[in-house]
């Protein structure tokens, strides 16, 4: 990666220059919320929710293609342990905000998406797409917020990839989807069963990525020893770089992330990203002249998405998403972390952008990403996560043996 505009390291005696302009971007950030929060209050909630998970993505270098492609490539499993924890976590929380909401299972919950061919399909394109992309849903929305400019490319990508899946939604609907059958665990085994066989699935999965890592002996970082303060003020620094300089374990950040997503669940909904992305594109397409909203993928009802009632400044889930890039560009700054960061080689920028456009076809044929098909599925207790979970990891496979022919 060559590097552009990167901020002085030091200004003089005091803060660093990053870390003011991040106090000072913190603190645009609470007047957003305190804007939204005058005249539509749920709205400032998931700006307040997105700042959080951008935080702790950029603090804890949480992306799902990360995972996938070091366990692979090099037998590191610390990213994919942290994503069991925090599936982990999640399924106790969403259990009960779901048996709080519907104790009968009358209610199934929206996690629950049809389960088929283009499931696994969608989590394959998906897996591929974030693998040469250099980043996730998640992961590319901030790695914008650190400056990366790829993570911008794969995002027009993706807005491609989407409309292409928009334009022949009806066949997929109709043909595949449709027809295909919802199968959500606690109808089949109750509550105690669903949870017990879900969190032993995780269980397992964690065995297994310590079964891989011990093939290759795994890679960790030496521990640097942390001389112990004697006066308050170096208690303070010592907090504060572990907070926002050192990067966090990724068992921490799954955990918290976990944790955020079933407060979010509690609130209104399970986390979420490439519904709303997709519905930037379709904006971007109305924009331009295109009526966008005659198509079955953008109409107003099921099974369309929607678009014009989901205006882009005034919509929970733009707000959530660009709160994200928001948190991780505040976080990059606190950490002395903020570059503008351009691809290294011209083929970088191909990358990017085919990679987003199968994240883009992928996660709209599958019904949700990295985040909504899996993150929050598993935890929701539908089998579509574990298949899209499936998908995901084949793809990501593919995904480095492009990438190792492509180096």
């Amino acid at each position: 990666m060559s590097n552009a505009g990167t901020f002085p390291a030091r200004r003089g005696i005091g803060l660093s220059r990053q870390t003011t302009l991040g106090l000072l971007a913190l603190l645009a950030a609470a007047v957003i919320a305190y804007f939204y929060g005058g005249f539509n209050f749920p709205v400032a909630v998931f700006w307040v929710f997105g700042l959080g998970f951008g935080f702790v993505l950029q603090r804890s270098r949480f992306c799902f293609a990360s995972a996938f492609r070091d366990l692979y490539l090099l037998q590191d499993g610390r990213v994919i342990k942290g994503i069991i924890a925090g599936m982990a976590v999640a399924t106790i929380g969403f259990a009960l905000v779901m048996y709080k909401a519907s104790p009968d299972m009358s209610k199934i919950p929206g996690g629950v998406t049809p389960l088929g061919i283009h499931t696994l399909l969608g989590g394959l394109l998906f897996g591929l797409g974030m693998v040469l992309a250099g980043g996730c849903a998640s992961g590319s929305l901030y790695r914008m917020g650190e400056g990366y400019v790829g993570s911008w490319l794969a995002l027009g990508g993706m807005f491609l990839g989407m409309f292409a899946l928009a334009l022949n939604w009806d066949w997929w609907w109709t043909t595949v989807i449709n027809v295909a059958p919802k199968f959500w665990l606690p109808k089949s085994l109750g509550w105690g069963g669903a949870i017990l066989l879900n969190l032993l699935a995780l269980g397992l999965a964690y065995l297994a990525v310590l079964w891989w890592e011990s093939r290759g002996g795994g890679i960790y970082p030496q521990a640097v020893a942390e001389p112990s303060p004697l006066a308050f003020g170096q208690r303070v620094a010592v907090l504060y770089r572990a907070v926002f300089t050192r990067a966090w374990p990724a068992v921490v950040g799954g955990v918290i992330l976990g944790t955020l997503n079933t407060f979010e669940y509690l609130f209104a909904k399970p986390w979420g990203i490439t519904t709303e992305v997709s519905r930037w594109a379709g904006w971007i397409a109305y924009g331009l002249g295109y009526q966008a909203q005659n198509l079955l993928y953008f109409a107003e009802k099921s099974p369309g998405f929607g678009l014009l009632k989901h205006v882009p400044w005034l919509s929970d889930g733009s707000l959530l998403n660009w709160g994200t890039i928001f948190g991780a560009f505040v976080a990059a700054l606190l950490a002395g972390e903020f570059k503008l960061r351009l691809p290294g080689k011209p083929v970088r920028y191909g990358q990017s952008l085919v990679g987003g456009i199968l994240m883009g076809y992928g996660s709209r044929l599958a019904i949700g990403c990295n985040i909504g098909a899996f993150f929050s599925a598993i935890p929701a207790l539908a089998l579509n996560g574990w298949v899209f979970a499936l998908g995901l990891a084949i793809g990501s496979y593919l995904g480095v043996l492009a990438i190792k022919r492509l180096a």
